[in-house]
């Protein structure tokens, strides 16, 4: 048994009786089973120290129990269900009756359900062939009619328990289930038949929510799912409800949902089974007890765990002393040709290059090697740029000869398509063994790597020539790290957003060997590294799990963590087999795992390079709270502002400014002769008529305003009051005048310690002003909507992070 306390303020004991449930999983499984039966899910319950599930008796098909048996259960009702391994919705085929508690009535609906119920699932398999279970592929007609009688056990007579309201959104799903990426999830929210559709229709989080069990527990999955339509109707909270179930209780379910999955877990290396699936739906409620009226669980035998990478070579990846690179032409310029002129153009010292190539003894002034065997010095990182068919034979000499702390795989060709999955299988199959042996051998960044940038580390891989993606090189403050699974993504950003000039850009590829989360372990304890960025497609096994752990380690330590998930499906969508407890699909579980280790989780490309922008300018700055004052100069930006401050990621409220700023407003507005034209309120439309000076006091008064935690000004570049041209004749429009936006604003945005945002909503012609301010540290957007919304996706972001270290400050 456990004991599990939610927290301290909440003290709730959950005994789970490990034990007894292990032994369900044992008695199943010697029968050849990977799951339990209704009943015997109702009897795990029991021993999970959550609710006491109803009374139960199975009716075994061809039995011939007595009336003493039938007429045992409590109450004037029974509730009939059909037993089958294979029909999972009862109710769609009339698997579930409910029938008054006479011997002949449970008599006379028990043979009607075992009768009927064959011909019922058959239709329904007809008519949808994909909802079958592969058991019953092929079959047809009276086949698959005497199939599914086969497999029916019989009907499991359930004790009656009216629930207080049937009412929508009176009934509860609770679910624990095994993903691949993320180890044990829980998920819980609207109940009953129609959930499915409930997650598709309601906005995100109002329906179901999600959680890794290894990062939670009952009293925090609780706050999670207090901001679902399930809650506010359980408590009573919406109109004409009345509490049915007590918070403590619904927390004490939860917490012993999340002990049996922490138990059961892939990533407990003593776990005697592992929990596929466990999912009640749906809990009713009567009387103040939560009853399960549907259950069902299904288990395995644990695998091994992932083999771990010795990360810590990573150091020697990032910041290498000695660079070996295969693959470089000396009569063109290829890909290896490319990467070695870009490490020396980014500083790296060419005395501590070697190029593998027979026959000659120097090349550029860089010592050249035959071969490997040949190095006299063992390399801190080996870049390989040769074709994939002779990257099995370079990782057997690399690990062999232990020529390399680290290597850079650029080819492709290694698990993209099918036909390369068995290379790629060949090769991740040595380093795996290299790892459990000795220091744990080098670390292999890649397959289908495009390069790594580490300007702190001197050196640039990138296949791509600086004619086509021209760098800002050189020592000066970085403070961003993006590592992105896609090559492309990353240097397209770069080239639309050059200002972003992360300190290190990682391609991780098809991390054949390091992982996403193994460069986020590293990059978390990284003292010169503010924010993190990342772009993923997928996870290996269980990475993902690792991956938010060293999320959630980089958030406490004061770090931004930027994610953005491609591949993302709807909520729902991947379930299997028509099955409700995969509800929490793909992308929902990557993302609400994301967030709850407190990473920025951004919607779109845009949404990224705005929060990575923001994140490297402002990750100083002061956020006490959701509290914006917009300004602007035309009135449609004003109202553009009021109208992006609330979506389903993010609420930002309009201040209300104090009554000292909204004096020195007033006061501007006299000595600008603007008082009769403008008047003092949240947005405040400024007039085409204010000039630099006042933008720039406004800016300064509701900064300084306790009542604002931020501010989005527009600068109106149109403005013939205002200077926002670039070398221009008339001097009344230059911004590099002494008193300009340009020159006075990014001076006063050092002294504030909020976050100020600008917007030039303008044309080509003032580019050079939004180069102007953002060379100076500023944040600019080029239209109100959007900076309105990445900054408030940005606040949401820091306001989570920073009640994620309170929370862990008070453990």
């Amino acid at each position: 048994m456990t004991n599990l306390t939610c927290s301290d303020d909440t003290p709730e004991t959950v005994m789970v009786d490990f034990n007894a449930i292990t032994s369900l999983f044992s008695e199943a499984q010697e029968q050849g089973r990977n799951f339990l039966f209704e009943y015997e899910t109702y009897e795990l319950l029991k021993h999970s120290g959550a609710e006491t599930p109803p009374q139960t008796h199975l009716l075994v098909k061809g039995s011939r129990p007595s009336d003493e048996v039938l007429m045992a259960m409590p109450g004037d009702k029974v509730v009939l269900k059909i037993v089958s391994p294979f029909i999972i919705h009862k109710t769609d085929v009339g698997g579930v009756k409910v029938v008054e508690k006479h011997p002949d009535k449970i008599r006379s609906a028990w043979r009607r359900m075992m009768a009927e119920i064959p011909e019922n699932y058959a239709a329904m398999i007809k008519g949808n062939p994909d909802h079958g279970p592969h058991e019953y592929h092929g079959l047809n007609g009276a086949h698959l009619q005497q199939a599914i009688a086969h497999d029916i056990r019989g009907v499991l007579m359930v004790q009656f328990m009216p629930p207080d309201s049937e009412a929508f959104g009176n009934e509860m799903i609770v679910g624990i289930r095994n993903t691949r990426e993320f180890g044990m999830i829980i998920s819980a929210g609207l109940g009953g038949t129609d959930t499915e559709l409930y997650a598709e229709r309601f906005r995100k989080g109002q329906a179901i929510v999600a959680a890794s069990t290894v990062m939670t527990d009952g009293k925090t999955f609780f706050n999670l799912f207090k901001q679902t339509i399930s809650y506010k109707k359980l408590a009573g909270l919406a109109r004409g409800q009345r509490r049915i179930v007590t918070d403590e209780q619904i927390i004490e379910c939860f917490a012993s949902f999340i002990a049996m999955a922490n138990h059961y877990s892939p990533a407990n290396p003593d776990a005697p089974f592992v929990i596929e699936e466990l999912e009640i739906n749906p809990f009713a409620f009567t009387d103040y007890l939560m009853v399960p009226l549907d259950g069902m669980c299904r288990f395995a035998k644990p695998n091994p765990l992932p083999v771990a990478r010795p990360f810590g070579k990573i150091e020697n990846l990032l910041h290498p002393k000695t660079i070996g690179i295969i693959g470089v032409s000396t009569s063109r310029m290829n890909f290896g040709r490319i990467i070695l002129t870009n490490i020396l153009a980014n500083g790296f010292h060419a005395e501590n290059i070697r190029i593998i190539r027979p026959g000659m003894d120097t090349f550029e002034g860089i010592p050249c090697r035959p071969d490997l065997a040949s190095l006299d010095v063992k390399l801190d990182l080996l870049v390989v740029a040769v074709n994939s068919d002779k990257v099995p034979d370079i990782v057997d000499q690399v690990i062999e000869l232990n020529t390399a702390e680290s290597v850079m795989l650029i080819p492709g060709g290694m698990g993209e398509t099918h036909e390369s999955q068995e290379r790629a299988a060949l090769v991740m199959g040595k380093i795996h063994q290299s790892h459990q042996v000795g220091d744990g051998g080098p670390v292999f960044l890649g397959a289908n790597c495009l390069g790594v940038i580490s300007h702190p580390g001197h050196y640039d891989t990138l296949f791509i020539p600086d004619a086509k993606l021209p760098k800002n090189r050189g020592d000066h403050k970085r403070n961003a790290a993006f590592v992105s699974q896609s090559g492309a993504f990353m240097i397209t950003r770069l080239s639309k957003r050059p200002e972003l000039d992360p300190a290190y850009m990682i391609s991780v590829g098809n991390q054949n060997d390091l992982t996403l989360g193994d460069m986020i372990h590293y990059l978390k304890n990284a003292p010169d590294i503010d924010v993190i960025a990342v772009y993923a497609e997928g996870f290996k096994d269980l990475d993902g799990l690792a991956f938010s752990q060293a999320v959630r380690e980089a958030v406490i330590s004061g770090k931004d963590v930027i994610f953005y998930k491609a591949g993302r499906t709807p909520e729902g969508k991947t379930a299997t087999s028509g099955h409700t407890a995969s509800l929490a699909g793909d992308y929902m579980v990557c993302e609400s795992c994301v967030r709850q280790a407190g990473g920025m989780v951004a919607s779109t490309f845009t949404h990224l390079e705005d929060l990575l922008m923001l994140s490297q300018r402002f990750h100083k700055k002061q956020i006490h709270g959701n509290r914006l004052a917009a300004l602007s100069g035309a009135g449609f930006e004003s109202v553009g502002m009021a109208d992006n401050i609330q979506s389903d990621d993010f609420a930002m409220t309009l201040a209300v400014f104090s009554p000292e700023s909204q004096e020195k407003l007033k006061d501007m507005l006299v000595q600008k002769k603007l008082d009769s034209l403008v008047e003092v309120k949240n947005p405040l439309d400024i007039n085409p008529g204010a000039d630099d000076q006042a933008h720039i006091l406004a800016v300064r008064f509701l900064g300084e305003d306790p009542c604002v935690d931020a501010v989005v000004v527009g600068l109106d570049p149109l403005s013939p009051a205002m200077r926002t041209l670039a070398e221009c004749e008339n001097r009344t429009y230059d911004f590099k005048e002494p008193g300009s936006i340009a020159v006075e604003l990014p001076r006063l945005l050092t002294k504030l310690d909020k976050p100020v945002v600008g917007v030039v909503d303008g044309g080509h012609l003032y580019d050079p002003l939004v180069h102007e301010l953002m060379n100076q540290g500023m944040a600019v957007f080029r239209s109100s909507d959007q900076a309105v919304r990445a900054l408030a996706l940005y606040v949401d972001g820091r306001l989570h992070a920073d009640r994620l270290r309170g929370q862990e400050q008070s453990v």
